[in-house]
């Protein structure tokens, strides 16, 4: 049997099924954006601790150092998992184009493959989520700590 090519409906149709897959993508590289940003505040967190000049407020937020590792594990961890959602993705978009070049039903293993990607989305995202309520609460302790170094306290707003 001779390969015969997509029609122009073949190819219209693959082209409008990848579109959700397609979104899906733009919105993966900008949690990805999102992670590497964060992940880069963190290490110049860390790198400013390191480099305080004042010895006791250097002890006082010291103990931030283990909260900021844990940070960043789960950025990385964020990062990863972002990562192999994007590789699904792409994988889905490029089955979806060589079955239809090579007329197989493929919407079995399309559905399959963009729920496998939504599922690492939602880890990066829960990831992401354990990240956020850490540096949230690293701010009310460190806030805390600088309030009693300087002897003033501000309400809560």
């Amino acid at each position: 049997m001779p390969f015969e090519s997509p029609s122009v409906a073949q190819l219209s149709a693959v082209i409008s099924q990848v579109a959700g897959p397609a979104f899906l993508l733009a919105a993966e590289a900008q949690l990805l954006s999102v992670l590497v940003s964060r992940l880069d505040r963190i290490v110049d967190r860390a790198h400013l601790l390191d480099d305080l000049d004042t010895q006791d407020v250097r002890a006082q937020l010291q103990d931030e150092l283990p909260v900021l590792e844990k940070r960043a594990r789960l950025m990385h961890r964020a990062i990863y998992w972002g990562v192999a959602s994007c590789i699904v993705t792409s994988i889905l978009v490029i089955v979806s184009f060589v079955a239809a070049f090579f007329h197989i039903r493929h919407e079995n293993g399309a559905g399959f493959l963009f729920a496998v990607a939504m599922a690492l989305f939602t880890a990066a995202l829960i990831a992401f989520g354990q990240e956020v309520r850490l540096s949230a609460f690293e701010v009310d302790r460190t806030t805390l700590i600088l309030q009693k170094r300087v002897g003033k306290s501000c309400p809560r707003a």
